[in-house]
């Protein structure tokens, strides 16, 4: 069973080292967003190199170390869905070195009066993924560590937010009534897609993350409604929020 993947063998049949070289190290801090068009603008913006790349057989997406008011900052975008989201991040870190991780993304609204207007920290993440199983023993939730950092810096940037439980699924389109209600019913107020098992690989390789969400599209009233996605997919506002959170956790 999946449940059963963990084990606490370390040594590998292989690492990164078998596709990326020799591991480097050139910075602490990354940040990571899901959105093309939040890329663009960024590296319009700020003086950058590309110092790595992350891929596969499907193509390859660079990572760039942007200079922002003359300190460096690992900046690149992550694929979508839990496995690849993580995969990402262990070859990233391969190739920079970082310590800390900023990741922001957009999620299904569960309970839409409690998120509308509001950023989401996610305090646990419902396991329903396969890749969290294989980095940490089975549990129905994952811990997200640093929630209580990160609503701290929220309470100083004077930004409004909610905390609470969110459900991580690799299957949106089986995300039934059924399925929603007994998610709701536990107390998750959001669904997306990579937490469980972007925080098991974080714990297992001892990255500090840093982890908020948007709604948008919402899940809870009698139709769907997938208005809000786009801007909270892509709005620049949380590439900015992040830069601040990696200026108060340095």
């Amino acid at each position: 069973m999946i449940t059963d993947s963990y084990h606490e063998e370390r040594e590998v049949l292989f690492s990164p080292e078998a596709f990326l070289g020799e591991r480097k190290y050139i910075c602490d801090i990354a940040v990571a967003t899901f959105s093309h068009e939040i890329v663009k603008a960024v590296v319009e913006k700020y003086p950058h190199v590309v110092v790595a790349r992350t891929g596969s057989a499907n193509g390859h997406k660079p990572i760039y170390m942007l200079d922002v008011n003359g300190k460096n900052i690992i900046f690149y975008m992550s694929s979508i869905s839990s496995c690849c989201a993580c995969n990402d991040i262990i070859e990233m870190q391969w190739q920079t070195g970082i310590k800390k991780l900023i990741m922001f993304g957009s999620a299904g609204a569960l309970d839409s009066e409690a998120t509308t207007g509001r950023y989401v920290i996610p305090t646990q993440a419902y396991r329903d993924e396969g890749m969290s199983y294989h980095y940490a023993p089975a549990s129905d939730y994952m811990e997200i560590r640093n929630h209580e950092k990160l609503a701290a810096i929220f309470e100083k940037l004077e930004l409004p937010y909610v905390k609470g439980r969110v459900w991580t699924t690799d299957a949106p389109y089986r995300e039934t009534r059924k399925a929603v209600e007994k998610r709701r019913n536990d107390g998750c107020i959001a669904v997306e897609m990579e937490l469980a098992g972007v925080q098991a690989v974080c714990n297992f390789y001892g990255i500090e993350l840093y982890d908020f969400l948007v709604t948008g599209d919402i899940l809870d009233g009698e139709e769907y409604d997938p208005q809000g996605l786009s801007n909270a997919n892509h709005s620049l506002d949380k590439f900015f929020i992040a830069l601040e959170i990696a200026e108060l956790i340095k």
